[in-house]
């Protein structure tokens, strides 16, 4: 997770400083909110960092899958329509 007040600069900063940002990116791993007039518009990362980050996204993706379907093959689902009636008498 970030860390705002301490991953975050402006833009113009990152402009400025693009050589001192890329070696912060590639020591922490941490991505870095770049701000355009105050407000948080860009995630800058570096590359490995975020190949880890869909490596990990797809490796979690595809266990939700694996879990899934075992649920289904052992009948521990139940028809969308039936579970949104339960959802909604409970109070």
């Amino acid at each position: 997770m970030m860390n705002s007040s301490q991953d975050m600069d402006s833009l113009s900063s990152f402009k400025r400083k693009t050589t001192e940002f890329l070696n912060h990116l590639k020591k922490t791993g941490q991505p870095i909110v770049l701000t355009i007039n105050g407000k948080a518009e860009i995630v800058v990362q570096d590359a490995s960092s975020y190949q880890r980050l869909l490596d990990s996204t797809e490796r979690e993706s595809l266990e939700f899958l694996r879990k899934s379907l075992e649920d289904v093959e052992a009948g521990r689902t139940r028809p969308m329509r039936k579970a949104i009636t339960a959802l909604g008498k409970r109070k």
